[in-house]
């Protein structure tokens, strides 16, 4: 049923977007979770992406009635933004336990590929009946040309859900994992991924629908 609805989520999103899911995984033992405080955390060096992608997340958490804070909204005005040590973040911890929050949602790049492929004219062409004759000859200056191949790099994120409820250890309850496909507008590849960890998370019944229909800024 997951890789169905992985598959189902994918050819929706395909042909629109730069985000593609590629895997998730959520706790067996969680059917439902409704969380009230959220603290929305992207870690990447880019503090510019950084600040649009915990917005604009942000932003639609609180469409759905969950109270979130970003990162660089609390560490600004509680720890450095530089690296952190484990005593910082069981310092931190215990003081979101204190402020009420009850989930963080953590969002990060795992990995980098670089990938070739055809150009779009030989990538859209029709091969389902082409003999062997018209098949040799539109590729057999493939390996001398290289405008026939195109070079794109694809960036594997991540997105994780922890409780941290005070009689859990950052239990995960859900973790989602994304391919950002060689993405040329840092406003549409965080605009993609928000869209589609929000589509996710509603149909895994781990956030509320929208509830704030009215006030809704649709993202574009």
């Amino acid at each position: 049923m997951k890789r169905l609805f992985i598959a189902i989520l994918g050819l929706l999103l395909i042909n629109c977007s730069t985000t593609q899911l590629t895997d998730s995984w959520k706790n067996p033992d969680i059917d439902t979770y409704t969380p009230s405080k959220v603290l929305v955390v992207g870690l990447t060096s880019n503090i510019a992406a950084r600040q649009k992608f915990e917005v604009q997340l942000k932003e639609q958490l609180e469409m759905r009635g969950a109270e979130t804070v970003t990162s660089l909204e609390l560490f600004k005005h509680s720890f450095k933004a530089a690296t952190l040590t484990e005593a910082d973040l069981n310092t931190l911890e215990s003081q979101l336990i204190r402020d009420g929050f009850d989930t963080i949602l953590f969002s990060k790049v795992i990995g980098v590929e670089d990938k070739i492929g055809y150009t779009k004219n030989y990538d859209v062409y029709d091969e389902t009946f082409r003999p062997f004759k018209e098949d040799y000859l539109k590729y057999q200056d493939i390996f001398y040309n290289p405008d026939y191949y195109q070079e794109y790099s694809v960036y594997q994120a991540e997105t994780s859900m922890y409780c941290i409820c005070p009689t859990k250890d950052r239990e995960l309850i859900w973790k989602g994992y994304v391919d950002i496909v060689d993405p040329q507008s840092v406003n549409k590849a965080v605009n993609d991924y928000v869209k589609l960890v929000i589509t996710i998370l509603e149909e895994e019944q781990l956030v509320n629908p929208k509830l704030l229909q009215d006030k809704e800024q649709p993202i574009k």
